[in-house]
């Protein structure tokens, strides 16, 4: 291939990247600005018009936003790339330290993401201070939002520079097979990871507290018991301090797997619903999801690595995006960059397995409480975070990971009532 023939097709990958966003960005805003009116059927006696209506609001200032960090991002990596940004951090770090070597690939890497942030930033402010702010989410004042970039860039330094070094030295030690020895670094990196950020990073950014009240907690447990599950602890998180969603999530490995809740989940839902909720989550772990999503993130990234092991070594890549330069560090940011616009015909696909896992969940939630707790809880959810009820169809095959409100409670109104011996039975 040559070079002009490869920035034609990046041109070309790129135009019908950014495109199909604004495209369906479009769709996305006029098909539920189209719907405002009239709350669907299906949640006739369970939705406010006005809840319906903010929702619709919400979803088409946030889908605008959208559209302009499309743009940006686009007109960002074209500078980056066929502009000579790259070529133009390269050299300009070339005068300090040896080019190729370990000190001026981290240099590199680390200026392109520090610029690259800034250049973000305003729509990352726009979105909290103004359309979270505008519809009654955000909570986040300007000290904490410092206060948070300022430890993110502390995590950043003290985490991905280590990281990023020893991916550098091993491109670099490990001959034409260094791409396998960065993939088992990379996959170990991320086990290692799942221990870490719960008990060690996600503290530094939140408080966690065991959950107090001793009635849910039994519940819970009691749950956990009849589903075969083992966690660490219950505990519960301010994620009150910045936003006014609310959320529930599993996380860490082994030993120091544990269940966290927001605090404002806890104030929107009843125990009942709770359950379901938290059985949904259990699903995931029942069906082994977790494990399937981490079988394709080693199959996926050894697949990518190894193609970047042979575009390291093609001219072409590298001249067909603008740079001159050859060495590891450019490789890897190339690589990184460009890889979205090529891999987004991949959505609905994702998006299609996601919510095959998603309805897992949920049927096994419903055999472990009921359909009905769920289903309340849902809505409940739907209504609190303004999530449309009204998505355009082709916009969440590729956007979606979880199914339309609609179609996920169809499904809920259709599951029969569990036999609570017999679940229990099934779990074990």
């Amino acid at each position: 291939m040559t070079d002009s023939s490869f920035s034609l097709i990046f041109l070309a990958s790129l135009a019908i990247f950014a495109g199909l966003q604004l495209w369906l960005d479009l769709r996305q805003a006029r098909h539920v600005a189209r719907h405002r009116g009239k709350v669907p059927a299906a949640f006739a006696n369970r939705i406010e018009p006005a809840s319906h209506q903010r929702a619709a609001d919400y979803t088409v200032a946030r889908i605008r936003l959208a559209r302009v960090a499309t743009v940006l991002s686009a007109l960002w990596l074209l500078a980056l790339t066929l502009g000579g940004g790259i070529q133009a951090f390269h050299d300009g770090w070339s005068r300090y330290f040896a080019p190729g070597g370990l000190a001026h690939g981290l240099a590199l890497l680390g200026s392109v993401a520090l610029v690259g942030w800034l250049v973000e930033l305003p729509i990352t402010l726009h979105r909290i201070f103004r359309v979270e702010q505008a519809f009654g989410f955000n909570r986040m004042t300007p000290r904490l939002f410092l206060a948070d970039t300022l430890k993110e860039a502390a995590v950043a330094v003290a985490l991905g520079g280590p990281v990023l070094a020893a991916v550098l030295w091993i491109v670099e030690a490990s001959g034409p097979h260094w791409w396998f020895y960065a993939w088992l670094f990379w996959m170990g990196l991320n086990v290692a990871l799942m221990v870490i950020w719960p008990t060690f990073i996600a503290p530094l950014f939140n408080r966690f507290q065991p959950l107090t009240d001793t009635a849910l907690t039994s519940r819970i447990e009691a749950l956990l018991t009849r589903c075969g599950f083992r966690a660490r602890g219950l505990f519960v998180m301010d994620g009150s301090r910045r936003s006014a969603h609310g959320n529930a999530y599993f996380t860490g490995l082994g030993a120091a797997r544990r269940i966290v809740f927001f605090d404002t989940l806890l104030e929107k839902l009843t125990p009942d619903e709770l359950e379901a909720v938290l059985a949904h989550e259990l699903g995931h772990f029942r069906h082994r999801h977790v494990l399937q999503r981490l079988l394709l993130l080693a199959l996926a990234s050894l697949g990518l690595l190894a193609l970047l092991g042979q575009l390291a070594q093609a001219p072409w890549f590298f001249a067909g995006l603008g740079l001159a330069a050859t060495d590891t560090a450019s490789a890897l940011l190339l690589f990184a960059l460009v890889l979205p616009v090529f891999l987004f015909p991949l959505g609905p696909l994702m998006s299609l397995w996601s919510r095959r896992h998603e309805y897992q969940a949920d049927a096994y939630a419903v055999a472990q409480t009921s359909a009905g707790s769920l289903a309340s809880a849902l809505v409940k959810l739907y209504r609190d975070n303004a999530s449309t009820l009204t998505p355009d169809p082709l916009y969440s095959t590729f956007h979606d990971s979880h199914p339309p409100a609609a179609l996920r409670l169809a499904r809920l109104g259709s599951a029969p009532v569990p036999d609570r011996d017999a679940a229990t039975q099934g779990a074990s």
